[in-house]
């Protein structure tokens, strides 16, 4: 090889080294950008999976079988343009959807909104309580020593984390999910038959049928990750020019939620409903009867996962109460202030933990009722909350160009519309 020759060479393996260099460091950048703003969407999302939540599932396996699986796809895309519009509110207003429903629709609107959020949200942290017990007492341990050191943890990691910190725990807590998925393939489930009843609609007017259907939605779709979701998004500053990875955040995180619902009704329905168990009465009692049906590893995962989903949910169902109410009101809000900076969110934090872990410690407390009521709630109140988001999300002088498009609109409407329908339909249908 000539001199001249070595020397193209030599230049043109130098321009491809330049070229690929180029494209390295621009792809860490898009990397940097989209892991910046990443975290809300995929925690709100997978926090609805909580003790609630997994009992739910857990009893639309036992008493349904696969036949409630139809409901999962609808639900994904619902979840999904019901959480988009409040990321896309959060991003370019730069305010929690609390902060707006006070500065648009005034004090009276919004004191609803706050006595809703803290009677419902009372009721769901006393659920991930009543989760911790359980999935505890599975592995030996009192509730009356499991519920207050949970209390503590939970206290702990809020009020003495910044919000980076507390996001990366909370995205660690999303994985521990897989062990749901790992139940269900030990429960050797009818993996065709549950695929037909995933695409297959299967509707019911019967009153336990239309009660289930309004708890999948209400927990699925709950009011209170609206505010959370949204909150996280002002939190992280997350721009106008971050739109677009907001938006992949919140669809990652629906899918990655509703695929461990699929699993959760999956496992029981292949296991409890099989053998004719269909009168379990929680997620916990569930794991306890997977022992002889699936094996005590599938039992042990599904008592964890309750864990974890209950641990999780009970960190973030007081703080979005807290940021709802303190919004409305005006105070001061959010993880990354200290102390002394937002006294009213610390304490309203504080005191919904403290008020959740000591009704589970009552002797003889409902706990079952209180776990499923919450969750119907949840799907009673989300039509009204949902209407608050559309008529903002709608206000040109708030969004500019980001107003909702026809598509998002009809879905929105539709759902808004379907939840009073079957609510109203749940009261006078036929039981049995």
């Amino acid at each position: 090889m000539t001199y001249v020759e070595l020397a193209t060479t030599l230049g043109r393996a130098k321009e491809r080294w330049v070229k690929f260099a180029r494209r390295t460091r621009a792809l860490q950048r898009r990397l940097a950008v989209i892991l910046a703003v990443v975290g809300p969407g995929i925690i709100t999302s997978n926090v609805d999976n909580d003790a609630g939540g997994i009992t739910t599932y857990t009893l639309a396996g036992a008493q349904f079988g696969y036949k409630l699986l139809w409901v999962l796809i609808p639900l994904t895309i619902a979840l999904y343009v019901s959480e988009e519009m409040c990321a896309r509110m959060g991003v370019i207003t730069g305010k929690g959807l609390s902060d707006l429903i006070r500065e648009e629709f005034g004090f009276r609107s919004t004191f609803f909104v706050m006595a809703a959020a803290l009677l419902v949200d009372l009721g769901n942290t006393v659920a991930e309580f009543a989760g911790v017990a359980a999935s505890m007492e599975i592995f030996g341990v009192s509730k009356y020593i499991s519920v207050p050191i949970a209390a503590l943890i939970v206290w702990f990691l809020v009020v003495r984390g910044s919000y980076s910190s507390v996001e990366k725990i909370f995205l660690i807590a999303c994985v521990f999910y897989l062990s749901y998925v790992l139940s269900a393939v030990l429960a050797k489930p009818d993996w065709l038959l549950a695929a037909k009843e995933t695409v297959v609609p299967n509707f019911s007017l019967q009153k336990d049928y239309l009660l289930m259907f309004i708890g999948l939605v209400g927990t699925t779709i709950a009011p209170w990750q609206f505010f959370y979701l949204q909150a996280g998004f002002v939190e992280k500053r997350v721009g106008a020019k971050q739109y677009k990875h907001a938006r992949l955040d919140v669809l990652v995180g629906s899918i990655t939620c509703m695929a461990i619902v699929f699993f959760v009704i999956v496992c029981t329905a292949a296991t409890l409903h099989a053998k004719g168990m269909t009168n379990v009465t929680s997620a916990a009692e569930a794991a306890k009867a997977l022992v002889p049906l699936a094996g005590r590893w599938a039992a042990y995962l599904f008592a964890f996962g309750l864990l974890n989903a209950s641990l999780f949910a009970a960190s973030i169902l007081p703080l979005s109460t807290a940021h709802v109410i303190c919004e409305g009101l005006g105070f001061e809000a959010g993880i990354d202030r200290k102390l002394p900076e937002a006294p009213v969110f610390y304490g309203l934090y504080a005191g919904l933990i403290v008020a959740g872990a000591a009704i589970i410690l009552i002797p003889h407390a409902p706990l079952f009722k209180i776990l499923l009521l919450s969750q119907v709630a949840n799907g009673v109140w989300l039509p009204i909350v949902l209407i608050f988001i559309l008529l903002l999300v709608n206000r040109k002088d708030l969004m500019g160009e980001y107003v909702n498009s026809l598509s998002f609109n009809i879905v929105a409407w539709f759902i808004s519309i379907a939840m009073i329908v079957i609510t109203f339909l749940s009261i006078f249908a036929p039981s049995g």
